[in-house]
């Protein structure tokens, strides 16, 4: 099968270009810039953007399905920005999906798009999209969303899958930012400390994209509907960081702060920050109070029931191979 991966070079599409490659589908990537790594691997690469319509429309020439991994991740930023990768974007790729006759479009999205204000235990995929987003991130991506699985019909199968946290080795964004605010010593609990979160380690969501990739036929559950991906069992996410952080070396979470406390600063220094047009994140938001301090985990069985997803690698081996990737890198220290 010849397959296309917006978004290929980063972090899960990478790995989703990778899987593709070796169980020998033909595939290529499309990107901003070129991927010396993935051409090695025999991987073809074509320097695109999502936002570009006919540049899309011109890259998908050809292809039987398109994994359209490409997005803007992030908490902060103008509105502008993240609707015109993650929205105007994702609209380019179904219009090119159209005019190029593509039977399949995969789309990676987020279980942020039902994750509003409220925590949010055990819920399945019957969740309504949330009415309140703390970001444009999540709210462009309930968008895109939306658009993808409208799209679904007899000449363009669809499916959306909503993989939460996504890390392990090689991690350019959650596992970095950790590590650097705990050696810095800014790393301050948010709540309890008890709240339950879905992880997912960045090889079972990709394996995830490829078998709804497979089961995606006419009349089979996938079509045109979303999925959440997760490890199937959530972590008591403080105590998860503190392992792995003590294994590396890195100073101690002592520190603590009130949800309530951490929200009011965060809506504060967001007005701040937008008054004085300072474009830097701010050190804390509303969103990631409450992403620290509330619950956010989901029922994945319906991605065990239409396209046996099974998550491969365990969390306590995927941490092993985490610790000792940052060890060697040098990423602790």
């Amino acid at each position: 099968m010849k397959a296309l991966v917006t978004g290929g070079g980063g972090f899960l599409g990478g790995h989703i270009a990778h899987m593709l490659s070796v169980r020998g589908d033909d595939v290529t990537v499309l990107g901003r810039s070129k991927y010396p790594k993935l051409e090695s691997a025999g991987i073809r690469t074509i320097q695109a953007d999502v936002r570009d319509a006919q540049a899309v429309a011109d890259s998908c020439r050809g292809y039987d399905i398109v994994y359209h991994v490409a997005g803007l991740p992030g908490i902060w930023g103008p509105r502008k920005l993240y609707q015109s990768i993650n929205v105007d974007g994702t609209a380019n790729v179904i219009r090119a999906c159209r005019e190029n006759r593509i039977a399949k479009l995969v789309h990676t999205s987020t279980p942020s798009v039902v994750f509003g204000t409220a925590q949010v235990s055990g819920i399945d995929e019957s969740a309504p999209y949330a009415t309140r987003f703390l970001t444009h991130y999540a709210a462009g991506k309930a968008a895109a969303e939306k658009m993808v699985l409208e799209a679904n019909g007899a000449n363009l199968m669809t499916v959306a899958l909503r993989p939460h946290l996504i890390w392990g080795p090689g991690d350019p964004h959650l596992i970095p930012r950790v590590i650097d605010r705990a050696r810095r010593k800014r790393l301050i609990q948010i709540g309890d400390g008890r709240n339950l979160v879905d992880i997912t380690y960045v090889e079972n969501a990709a394996q995830a994209h490829l078998l709804a990739a497979d089961a995606l036929a006419p009349g089979e559950p996938p079509a045109g509907k979303a999925y959440f991906i997760s490890q199937g069992q959530p972590v008591v996410f403080w105590d998860w960081l503190r392992e792995w952080l003590g294994r590396i070396n890195a100073p101690p979470v002592r520190k603590s702060i009130s949800f309530r406390a951490a929200f009011a600063l965060g809506a504060s220094l967001e007005l701040i920050y937008r008054a004085a047009m300072i474009k830097r994140e701010p050190l804390m938001t509303r969103f990631v109070a409450t992403q620290l301090a509330k619950n956010h985990y989901f029922d994945i069985s319906a991605a065990r029931k239409d396209f046996g997803y099974v998550p491969r690698v365990s969390t306590e081996v995927g941490t092993d191979r985490l610790v000792e990737w940052i060890l060697e890198s040098g990423l602790a220290g």
